[in-house]
């Protein structure tokens, strides 16, 4: 087995969620980490953890950004980090899979799939061995306890229940 670690600085951590039901705002979490263990040969046992710091969120926005934070939705003061840590991996299709394991946020854990596309290995200038990836998957976050709600005139929802999660993740082999 191989060990790799995530490169913070050539990975993006993203969200998307409908706003009024009829533009999408997007979000990034800037500080995570995440490690890797597979086989060389063959990605069908490979072993995935994750974490985030939930105060690391950003939309571009610093007002909804600390409603993020707060106890409507994250929580951060009180639950730091949202996890991941996987369960099995399944070969889907010529380098896409599906990853299933336990999702956290709020100390609340539910069983997710993600997708992902396997996007290679290389080696970089500096010798280092690197896998990319690019990961997709759908949250409800009410489910969660992500419990906050408004709802418009015309009755439509402020902010979606369906979050949409997508990784662009490099991994670098650790020695």
């Amino acid at each position: 087995m191989a060990t790799y670690k995530i490169d913070v600085d050539h990975s993006d951590i993203m969200f998307k969620v409908k706003h009024l039901m009829i533009s999408t705002v997007s979000g990034i979490f800037k500080k995570f980490d995440a490690t890797l263990e597979v086989n060389e040969q063959d990605l069908s046992d490979a072993k995935v953890t994750f974490e985030a710091d939930v105060d690391s969120v950003d939309t571009k926005n610093e007002q909804r950004d600390a409603h993020l934070k707060s106890d409507d939705f994250f929580n951060a003061e009180q639950f730091p980090k949202m996890t991941f840590k996987s369960t099995s991996i399944k070969k889907v299709g010529n380098d896409e899979y599906t990853l299933t394991g336990d999702f956290t946020i709020r100390d609340i854990t539910k069983s997710i799939d993600l997708k992902v596309e396997y996007n290679g290995s290389t080696k970089d200038p500096w010798g280092q061995e690197r896998m990319g990836f690019e990961v997709s998957g759908k949250i409800n976050r009410k489910e969660y306890g992500l419990k906050w709600s408004a709802v418009t005139e015309a009755g439509g929802l402020v902010v979606a229940d369906d979050v949409k999660l997508a990784m662009n993740v490099e991994m670098v082999k650790q020695a």
